[in-house]
């Protein structure tokens, strides 16, 4: 198949907001696919690449960038293998090399191939084909039960992992996706929530735990095998001997844990998360960077003890088996409760303690493996800085025509101008794109492919959860978890966020 019929795909997906649409016109195209085909094409119209993330910066995507072909002729084979050739490039001359490739990659593709790509290799691909709906596409195309399809796919790693299967041997085939020792389940996500007090009204009775702003882990034990797996499922035991240690400890033959691993102060207190990240993930120099930033890791499900599934058993009841087995200084803080004010001292406690907030989740929920339910939900405590927008991007899919993802800055009161702290398209209604594209282009200084360039006059308050060190950005900094919160057409420049208040906030979380 053609990559010219993946990307009119997407963008039909894109340009529906009804739910049955989008599952119809993804069938309607995985029935049409070869064997072969099937796997990256759930992938790209999931908006993500087989190989996982390239490697390959924003900078490097552009100027790699040829003139468009002009006519359509990529295969989605032919992409798929040049992926796994540039998934492969490593070492010495390793950029010139991925510059090649991209830029095999993309003259041989049509303008609109190209922007689908360069979204696609960003992780900004936002067509609406999100993983439930790809799910329910794949039912509807094999004539499977759905719920079927989603346990396979949540104990597979996604969709993609086992799509062929699927199409290939149908119901049968899915027999060989249920949870495996050494073989990484998808998480189960959390949905956001207000407050404690929202939180319990949707729940009654919760287990309420500490947010803790560390790196996601997944650990499978058999004797005296253990592997580590990262959120995305990658094998990172030998950069966290301290996971393994703690849990060969354990009392049980075989077991697959839930937590997060993170760096602590001497005085127990979290290290912020680019620092615990400098750990994470390292495979060279491990015994001495261990030795400056010692990990801990925090357990807080228990998914399969020795033998027997738990996906299915009750929150309350996989965290009792969990506190029963491990020691507590490696088991969350728990507080199970339909008490507001024990609720929010408990969040009081756990921000004043250094952390980013609370979960609360169902006592009688399964671990919906790979799902963003109802049953979890996290609370935090946003900051918000009045930032002015320095730039904008056209959007994809349903905002395509709109300026969407804007460029923040601060006010630099020391060197003048602005110092920019990243980029978001988060929070913006449809009613704020409409808004916001006539607003900045009547502010338009320059433009270029994707990016209309603004005189700094806009104010927008941009509610974050932390703000991290950046090489990505001159000024250093970034916010993480940037989002839109509203307009400030009330505010002057003058009246901004400084870069100073900023620089300010992050040393505060950097004592913490």
């Amino acid at each position: 198949m053609l990559l010219a019929n993946i990307v009119r795909a997407s963008r039909q997906v894109s340009e529906t907001s009804k739910r049955l649409e989008k599952t119809a016109l993804l069938a309607e195209v995985l029935t049409q696919l070869s064997a072969e085909e099937i796997e990256p094409a759930v992938a790209f119209l999931s908006g993500s690449l087989r190989q996982g993330r390239m490697g390959v910066g924003y900078a490097t995507l552009h100027a790699a960038m040829p003139e468009p072909a002009a006519t359509a002729s990529l295969e989605l084979l032919q992409l798929d293998r040049l992926f796994d050739q540039l998934a492969r490039v490593k070492g010495s001359g390793a950029e010139q090399r991925k510059r090649f490739l991209l830029s095999e990659i993309f003259r041989r593709a049509t303008r609109e191939e190209q922007e689908f790509l360069i979204r696609l290799m960003g992780g900004e691909l936002r067509q609406g084909a999100l993983e439930g709906i790809m799910l329910e596409a794949l039912a509807k195309a094999t004539k499977l039960p759905t719920e079927r399809i989603r346990r396979a796919a949540m104990m597979a790693g996604g969709s993609a992992a086992i799509a062929q299967t699927v199409f290939e041997k149908g119901e049968a085939g899915l027999a060989q996706f249920d949870i495996q020792l050494f073989k990484p389940v998808q998480p189960m996500l959390a949905q956001p929530s207000e407050d404690v007090e929202t939180a319990l009204a949707e729940l009654g009775e919760a287990q309420l735990e500490y947010k803790l702003d560390g790196a996601r882990i997944q650990v499978h034990k058999s004797q005296d095998r253990i592997t580590v797996f990262s959120r995305a499922a990658n094998d990172v035991t030998v950069a966290v001997p301290e996971v393994v240690e703690a849990t060969r400890a354990l009392p049980a033959r075989q077991l697959i844990l839930d937590g997060e691993v993170l760096s602590l102060t001497p005085e127990g207190r979290p290290q912020p998360f680019q620092v615990s990240m400098r750990r994470f993930g390292r495979k060279q120099d491990v015994e001495r960077l261990a030795a400056q930033l010692p990990m801990t890791p925090f357990w807080f499900d228990l998914i399969y003890l020795d033998g027997a599934p738990l996906v299915d058993e009750p929150q309350s009841r996989r965290f009792s088996e969990l506190a029963r087995i491990a020691p507590a200084n490696n088991v969350i803080p728990q507080l199970t409760t339909s008490s507001t004010q024990r609720a929010e001292d408990f969040l009081a406690q756990a921000l004043q303690r250094g952390h980013e907030g609370l979960m609360a989740k169902a006592v009688t929920s399964p671990y919906a493996a790979g799902a963003r339910g109802q049953s979890w939900l996290k609370i935090k405590q946003a900051r918000t800085l009045d930032l002015v927008v320095l730039a904008a991007e056209w959007g994809n899919g349903r905002r395509r025509g709109f300026l969407s993802n804007l460029h923040l800055g601060a006010r630099d009161s020391e060197k003048g101008g602005f110092a920019m702290l990243g980029k978001t398209f988060k929070g913006l209604t449809d009613e704020m794109l409409v808004w916001q594209t006539a607003e900045l282009l009547k502010l338009e200084v320059a433009r270029d492919k994707y990016t209309v360039y603004v005189q700094p006059k806009l104010i927008v308050e941009i509610a974050f959860n932390d703000v991290q060190v950046s090489p990505r950005y001159v000024s250093g900094l970034s916010l993480r978890f940037a989002r839109v919160k509203r307009y400030r057409p009330d505010k002057t420049v003058a009246e901004a966020d400084t870069f100073l208040a900023v620089q300010k906030l992050a040393m505060l979380s950097a004592a913490l």
